[in-house]
């Protein structure tokens, strides 16, 4: 089959679109063919690799899939429409016995861990498929399932943003940060945006912020931020930017307030001033993924329509190396999905 796929960890040019070996399909997974999958940030994490990440080569990434069943599989049957749950639990133990899988030592990711959609057809577990919800196309059924978990867990279970609450949304454009401004909003907070340009804020405020500043415009952004919480400070800060936004977020946080983090496009280091969190009494929370009744819940929103899949670009599988390159550069507002050629 044909896949776009590395042999070897680095920059985009390590990517090459060609044959790969067909999946193979062991027992209690079943083979799909791919109809569409998305790109996110973390496949440019994967592909450039990190100390101790071991990767069976060629790696195929892709987390994100929307799919056709190529033959019956358990209760499913052949031509069946799905998507694919990304997180794959290996073990039961503690913390899927508590549905918290995604803590679970045995928590795997497809696309990461485990070969993923960026091919023409790819094995996955039996108990990860979902019939795709109605009325979507195979690009926007694909588009929203990681960035949705992931928002869904974030702010949910970890920050436990509450109606009436306040939150700050770091960046506008990513999926996660696209999908936690829509969610916020479903939840019943304030939702504020920063926002890289005038077109992304305006993407912003259609998606319901209440407020939106544009960095590139105003380099103290955390000024008039400060200023429209009449100096309180906000409930719940997402803060997926790390590095270069991650002291102006401790410095708006409020009494009490909660900032959570699922990832760092600026850079993993950043320094800390100690003092934010013991005198507001500030909690820092990390975030990962979700378990598989998150992911129920985030296709039972999209099929509400409380949440809507956002697609930047469509492009063919065979220029998805032109995808990372959208991703790396922060092009994007919304998905970028590849589609089979």
């Amino acid at each position: 089959m044909r896949a776009l796929h590395f042999e070897t960890h680095g920059e985009l040019d390590v990517l090459q679109f060609g044959n790969v070996p067909d999946p193979k399909v062991p027992d209690g997974w079943a083979l799909l063919k791919v109809d569409a999958c998305a790109l996110n940030h973390l496949d440019i994490w994967v592909r450039r690799g990190w100390p101790g990440l071991k990767l069976e080569m060629p790696h195929i990434g892709g987390s994100d899939i929307a799919g056709t069943l190529v033959a019956d599989a358990g209760d499913w049957k052949a031509d069946a429409a799905v998507v694919v749950d990304p997180g794959i639990s290996t073990r039961q133990d503690a913390w899927t016995t508590r549905g918290e899988d995604s803590m679970s030592p045995g928590y795997r990711i497809l696309g990461e861990h485990v070969r993923g959609g960026f091919a023409e057809f790819v094995a996955v577990p039996l108990e990860n498929l979902h019939s795709r919800p109605a009325g979507l196309t195979a690009a926007e059924a694909a588009a929203p399932l990681l960035v949705g978990l992931t928002a869904y867990r974030m702010l949910v279970h970890r920050a436990r943003l509450q109606a009436g609450e306040r939150m700050l949304v770091v960046g506008s454009g990513g999926g996660v940060n696209s999908t936690a401004i829509q969610l916020g909003c479903h939840l019943g907070a304030e939702v504020h945006v920063v926002a890289g340009g005038s077109e992304k804020a305006q993407r912003a405020e259609e998606l319901g912020a209440a407020l939106v500043i544009d960095y590139k415009a105003d380099a103290a952004w955390h000024k008039p931020l400060f200023t429209a919480t009449e100096r309180h400070g906000y409930d719940v800060i997402v803060d997926n930017v790390g590095h270069a936004t991650w002291q102006q977020s401790l410095r708006l946080a409020g009494i009490g307030g909660r900032i959570v983090t699922v990832g760092n496009t600026s850079g993993p280091l950043a320094e800390t001033d100690i003092r934010f969190i013991f005198s507001r009494q500030l909690s820092i929370l990390g975030s990962t993924m979700g378990s598989h009744a998150d992911f129920a819940a985030v296709l039972e929103l999209l099929a509400q329509g409380a949440l809507k899949p956002l697609i930047h670009c469509e492009l063919p599988l065979s220029k998805g190396a032109r995808g990372h390159e959208i991703l790396e550069q922060g092009e994007m507002f919304g998905k970028v999905v590849l589609l089979p050629d």
